[in-house]
């Protein structure tokens, strides 16, 4: 059974996420974990590939589009939630992951590792949501 990608991530948060991006947030955003780090390190690589990162967020964002799938389970939503309630595991919960947003909301996501963790996994986490729930 083949899916059809949508449209799975926005412009519109990439751009906002940008302007965080020498922190890399909108690079985790759109699955680029690596380079999310290595920008959060290094200040978006002293700011100049920030900078570049305006003019490429458009193709980081079709990419995200056809490696991620669509379905019930909403990326925006999921990434506002791991960013700015991340500790609380309610972008856990969102996904139907009670035990272990639960975990997080008791522990401050895991003592932060888990958030870290989810930073760079969430977009994998919901594509598989995502397929389960339409299988």
């Amino acid at each position: 059974m083949q899916l059809q990608t949508q449209d799975t991530h926005s412009k519109i948060m990439g751009y906002l996420l940008w302007i965080f991006g020498f922190l890399g947030a909108h690079r985790f955003y759109y699955g680029k974990p690596i380079t999310g780090t290595i920008w959060f390190f290094t200040l978006g690589l002293l700011f100049i590939g920030w900078i570049i990162d305006l003019f490429l967020i458009p193709a980081m964002n079709r990419e995200a589009d056809e490696r991620f799938f669509s379905g019930p389970i909403d990326y925006n939503i999921a990434w506002i939630l791991l960013t700015f309630l991340g500790v609380f595991g309610v972008h856990r919960m969102y996904q139907g992951k009670w035990i272990t947003g639960i975990l997080y909301l008791f522990t401050g996501g895991l003592f932060f590792l888990g958030v870290l963790y989810d930073f760079w996994t969430l977009n994998n986490q919901l594509s598989e949501r995502n397929v389960q729930r339409l299988g």
